[in-house]
């Protein structure tokens, strides 16, 4: 893994890759503070920050700021849709748009992730102890695999969030419950979220053709003003306005 200043991400070991979208780094270099707003992403990430130890980034329901001082060192773990509820052993929707100390969790599984990982440890070991663990508490909770099979659904353009349950024969009820536990939300701000993350998708490859009218209906929109809206919601920002923050550099926010 690079460590130079900057945000990178790499693949999942393979042994982690059915409840691991990625691993990930943030270095901010000695010079000035990085700020930077994180944007929705139906994902629960476990991070650990050099001085001061692990905590769990749960799922965003809009923008979250973001100020990293000169020197900061984050290393990510990002779990896959549905699989963060049973790897920590409670409801995802329980960390709803919140930061929180591994050790405050009073899960068990957090608990120990904040003994072994303090922030002492030099950058490497901790994104290496990091993969392992998640691979361990991964193991121990398997991913809901309605929840994630229901994500998986969701991720197409103009997949409905009504249909999903249906789909898999169980009730509404029943899959916004499990939705919520092992995600955070139910199925509609699933899709809505991931819906958003396609058009993000477009905006960091570098907006091609440049037509956001047809980047909207492609991504799953009804039209531009639809997109236009769920922007304004979800980042709090007009979609030309993403699209210019997001350029040139193709990162996750």
């Amino acid at each position: 893994m690079d460590w130079s200043p900057g945000y990178r991400e790499m693949p999942p070991p393979a042994a982690l890759s059915g409840s691991v979208s990625c691993l990930w780094v943030r270095v901010v270099g000695p010079g000035a503070s990085a700020a930077t707003a994180v944007l929705p992403d139906a994902s629960v990430d476990l991070i650990w920050e050099r001085g001061h130890g692990v905590f769990v980034a749960g799922p965003d329901t809009g923008p979250v700021p973001s100020v990293s001082p000169p020197g900061t060192i984050l290393a990510g773990i990002r779990f896959a849709p549905g699989a963060a509820g049973p790897a920590l052993g409670m409801p995802m929707s329980a960390l709803l748009n919140q930061r929180v100390d591994a050790g405050d969790l009073g899960a068990a599984p957090a608990t120990e992730l904040a003994r072994l990982l303090p922030g002492s440890l030099p950058p490497a070991a901790a994104l290496q102890l990091l993969a392992r663990a998640a691979g361990e508490m991964a193991a121990a909770g398997p991913a809901d695999p309605l929840a994630a099979y229901a994500a998986r659904l969701l991720r197409r353009p103009h997949a409905r969030a009504e249909t999903v349950a249906d789909r898999l024969s169980v009730s509404e009820r029943q899959l916004r419950r499990r939705c919520q536990a092992a995600v955070g939300y139910g199925p509609a701000m699933i899709r809505r979220v991931l819906r958003f993350r396609r058009f993000l998708a477009w905006a960091d490859a570098g907006a091609p053709g440049g037509d956001l009218a047809g980047a909207a209906v492609r991504a799953g929109y009804a039209d531009q003003a639809h997109l236009t809206r769920e922007c304004a919601r979800l980042a709090e920002l007009t979609p030309a306005a993403l699209v210019a923050a997001r350029s040139p550099a193709p990162r996750r926010a």
